[in-house]
This record gives structure tokens, C-alpha cells and sequence, in this order.
């Protein structure tokens, strides 16, 4: 049995908003006419442990749960100064690509933090996606928590460029490869696309790059149950992202998969998961 079998429950839902190929929308959903940004922070403060820690971490069984989450909470970070920081928007664009999509962590992206108040320049998310008879995905993500959702998309379009450039690129595969744990299925495949040998051309040809864009929503600040009205509102927020990404030429060049999680108030789900992640620590 894989570390990756045992997953939370699922908690974000699957919005039946059609706004294109490749392009899918989340949210946290209402309770007693409220946006649940409480239960929010709760599932993500579930998926710490797999975020935060590599592989044989997970494996190494503790006594008690709370260590591993103490461990996992620490290094996210441990700053004062929460208000704008991006991991709950990491986070939660981990859990949709677990649960929705099937993918597989083959990097912590804590991993590269020195300390636990850094700010990581690389990837937010890398995954593999294996699908039966296919070269493996390798899933790279780039996640948004912004109160804007303009400045949302544009940031997340400048990373994704700035990503593809060769001497960004080479660099992560010296960085990602040996982190690969041997134990995930299909290694030797996976592993190929990271040795230096390996043309970029083959890591940039299976990478889908995710784009999660958590943001403020006037549809879920206004409403107060998933109904048509606020899927109508809903699909108005995609539709503007979608048109962004579009006018950036990004995907005429690489595969994207675009996550929009419409937050009714960015605030009050920075404030939870701050508050759980510093009881945990």
C-alpha cells in the first residue's frame, strides 16, 4: 500500500460550469448561508502531512499523529507576517490535482525552503499523473492566493513564462530528479525525463503546467448556496481568467490546466489556516 492511498476526505466540490477545455472550478461550498472558510482551512490543514514531508517521512511511523502534523506545520512556516503568504492557495490546488485528477507528489515543495519562513522560487506543486500506456505526466503547478482576481492571473501567466526559460528549467531537473522517490510507480520513466542527458524538449512535451488561481469572489461573497444563480456569476469569474490566459498566448505553447477556486474572502481563510497551523506548532 502506497503513502498516497490514504487520502482526507474530500471536501472541495466540482462546480458544473462549462468554460472550456482544460479549465476547472472548485469551491468550498456554504453552510447555514455562510461561505465555509473554517472547514476551509480544516481540510487543508488535513493535507499538511503529504505537502509538507517527502516520502520516507511519511513512511516512518510516529506514535501519535501529532508529530507528523507538528513536523509538517513547522516547516510551511512560522512567521508573524501571514497575510500574504501563498500556501493555503498551494495547498489547496495540491488537494484538487489528488483528488480530482490523480496525481502523485514526487516533490515536497518544502523541500527546498533553508528555513520555515522562506519564500521558494520554483515550482508551487510538482506531481506525476501516470496514465496506462502513456509516457507519464509530470504535473508542475503555479498557485495564485490573491485577493485580485486580474493580479491573480497576470502573476501567474509572468511565473509560468519565467518558468520556461532553459536555464530555469535545467536547473529544476538537477534539483527534482534525485528527489523522485524509487519507490513511485513507474520510476524509471519518470526519472528519465529529469536526467541531464534529457533533452528539455521531452520535460516540457509531458509536463502539463496547473494553474490555480484562489481568489476573491463577488459570486461566493454574495451568495449563500451553490444555486444557478451563483454558477451563473461563477462562470462569468472563469470566463474572464480564461480569456487572460488565452490573450497571454501560454497555451499555444504548453499544455495548462487552469484551477479557479472563487473564495468569498481571501482574509478569513488566511486568518483559519493560520490560526490551525500555528496551534499544530
Amino acid at each position: 500500500m502506497s503513502v498516497y492511498d490514504d487520502k482526507p476526505d474530500r471536501f472541495l466540490a466540482k462546480l458544473a460550469v462549462q468554460v472550456g477545455d482544460n479549465v476547472e472550478v472548485y469551491c468550498a461550498g456554504f453552510e447555514l448561508e455562510k461561505w465555509r472558510s473554517s472547514g476551509f482551512a480544516f481540510h487543508l490543514v488535513e493535507w499538511l502531512p503529504e505537502y509538507a514531508l517527502p516520502e520516507d517521512e511519511l513512511r516512518t511511523h510516529h506514535g501519535n499523529i501529532l508529530v507528523k502534523l507538528n513536523q509538517a506545520a513547522v516547516r510551511v512556516y512560522t512567521s508573524k507576517k501571514y497575510e500574504k503568504r501563498g500556501e493555503a492557495g498551494e495547498i489547496a490546488l495540491h488537494a484538487v490535482c489528488r483528488e480530482y485528477f490523480g496525481t502523485i507528489p514526487i516533490s515536497p515543495r518544502v523541500f527546498y525552503k533553508s528555513s520555515s519562513n522562506d519564500v521558494v522560487k520554483a515550482f508551487d506543486m510538482v506531481h506525476v499523473r501516470l496514465i496506462d500506456g502513456q509516457v507519464p505526466e509530470i504535473w508542475l503547478g503555479e498557485s495564485k492566493l490573491y485577493e485580485s482576481a486580474s493580479d491573480a492571473i497576470g502573476d501567474a501567466i509572468t511565473s509560468v513564462k519565467a518558468h520556461l526559460d532553459a536555464g530555469f528549467l535545467a536547473n529544476q531537473k538537477v534539483l527534482l530528479g534525485p528527489q523522485i522517490p524509487k519507490s513511485t510507480p513507474r520510476y524509471e520513466e519518470i526519472a528519465s525525463l529529469f536526467r541531464k542527458s534529457a533533452s528539455l524538449d521531452e520535460l516540457v512535451k509531458n509536463a502539463v503546467f496547473v494553474i490555480g488561481i484562489s481568489c476573491n469572489s463577488a459570486g461566493a461573497l454574495e451568495a449563500k448556496l451553490s444555486d444557478a444563480a451563483y454558477l451563473a456569476k461563477i462562470k462569468a469569474e472563469a470566463d474572464y481568467l480564461v480569456k487572460r490566459l488565452i490573450r497571454s498566448g501560454l497555451t499555444e505553447t504548453v499544455r495548462v490546466v487552469l484551477v479557479y477556486i472563487p473564495l468569498a474572502a481571501k482574509a478569513a481563510l488566511v486568518d483559519a489556516f493560520d490560526n490551525r497551523l500555528k496551534g499544530l506548532q
